[in-house]
């Protein structure tokens, strides 16, 4: 697999850059989550990052992705398919 080196904006990974698989289209997940283990017995925390264009050249097209923190957001399950029902 091949994988892309994303800088990641904000939260606890804010100025890092990491190494993220890319898919067949050559882009990274719409998603990151990065799991945290909860220093009790609880749940892991999750963090979640949403991929936004880095750059953009001169004809309005991005030139590679970045990784911004969402604080709102929940972390998923994985996909939402079509054909699943609603949570």
């Amino acid at each position: 697999m091949r994988s892309e080196n994303t800088p990641f904006v904000g939260g606890p990974l804010d100025g890092r850059v990491l190494p993220v698989l890319v898919g067949m289209t050559g882009q990274p997940p719409k998603t990151y989550e990065v799991p945290v283990p909860d220093d009790g017995q609880g749940p892991p925390r999750r963090y979640v990052y949403r991929r936004v264009p880095g750059r953009v050249g001169r004809l309005g097209l991005p030139s590679g992705w970045r990784y911004e923190y969402d604080p709102e957001a929940e972390a998923g399950d994985g996909p939402r398919w079509p054909w699943r029902r609603p949570r």
